[in-house]
C-alpha cells in the first residue's frame, strides 16, 4: 500500500512539473519586440534594457508602446511599466526547476 502512495505521488509530482513548465520561444517572420512581449503576457520574463539594466516579473499587458510587469523580481510589492523601445531581450522561463 505504501509503495502504491509512493508511485502515485511521484507520478503527479512529475505531471505537475510538465503542466508548469512555459511554452518555448518562437521567432516568426517579421516578429516584432511588442509581438513577441504579446505572445508572452501572463508569463514570468527578464527583460534586457538596452542600458544594460535587466528588470523581470510576470508580464500583465502590453500596449503599442508599454509593457506593465507585476511581481517585479526583488520588489514583489511593485509593478512597472517599460517602454518597448528601451527592450534589447527578452528571456522567458521555458523549464521548471
Amino acid at each position: 500500500m505504501k509503495r502504491l502512495l509512493l508511485v502515485t505521488i511521484a507520478m503527479l509530482a512529475m505531471s505537475a512539473a510538465t503542466v508548469f513548465s512555459q511554452a518555448k520561444v518562437e521567432l516568426q517572420q517579421g516578429d516584432t519586440m511588442k509581438s513577441v512581449l504579446e505572445r508572452n503576457v501572463g508569463q514570468v520574463v527578464d527583460l534586457r534594457m538596452k542600458s544594460g539594466e535587466k528588470i523581470g516579473g510576470k508580464l500583465e499587458k502590453v500596449t503599442d508602446k508599454l509593457a506593465h510587469i507585476s511581481q517585479m523580481t526583488g520588489a514583489e510589492f511593485f509593478d512597472g511599466v517599460i517602454d518597448i523601445d528601451s527592450i534589447a531581450a527578452v528571456a522567458v522561463r521555458t523549464k521548471a526547476k
